[in-house]
């Protein structure tokens, strides 16, 4: 670690140096800022993280290597284009309108009704789970259940009757019941 800090920094030299580069260079640094991003409270926090960054870096303007200027209009460059860059990368993003619903609505509610409704099938034998698929997920009439399940139309009448029976009274029925999926 000693090796990180080997030059003992002075917080007041620093600042001071700071204060300085900024009396120096702010108003072209902002200038060069607000020219490139076009929003002037855009240009003025890329300019606070261009001095922060020299703040960090002080060596960087006093070792005599190049001009402080150019360096500073080189980090905020960088800055703004990082920031370009980093929206870019993300969908834009659209405020929400209440007269535009979302195109599609959240369906977690449904996948847990379907859950829940295939634990209760579950329950249930397979004659009478049998009945419950054909008529209410297949959409077939108690005739069409009938004949696809080799029964007679009554015996789907009474697995239907039954079935639901079950379901009302187990505490996932209750559940469906509770929620409105199941009557």
């Amino acid at each position: 670690m000693a090796a990180l800090w080997s030059r003992k920094r002075e917080p007041a030299a620093d600042e001071a140096l700071i204060r300085t580069v900024y009396e120096e260079h702010g108003r072209a640094l902002l200038a060069y800022a607000t020219r490139l991003t076009g929003d002037r409270a855009a240009a003025e926090d890329v300019v606070q993280e261009t001095l922060v960054r020299a703040w960090r870096n002080p060596d960087v303007l006093v070792n005599g290597k190049g001009s402080v200027r150019g360096w500073l209009l080189t980090v905020a460059r960088n800055i703004i284009t990082d920031r370009f860059r980093a929206k870019s990368a993300r969908p834009p993003e659209v405020p929400e309108v209440p007269e535009k619903p979302p195109v599609q609505r959240d369906h977690a509610d449904s996948v847990v009704d379907s859950v829940v409704v295939l634990e209760a099938l579950d329950q249930l034998s397979a004659d009478h789970r049998d009945v419950l698929v054909k008529i209410y997920f297949e959409g077939r009439s108690v005739s069409e259940a009938a004949a696809a399940l080799g029964v007679a139309p009554g015996t789907v009448k009474s697995r239907s009757h039954y079935a639901l029976r079950t379901l009302r009274n187990t505490s996932l029925g209750r559940q469906l019941a509770l929620k409105g999926v199941a009557g």
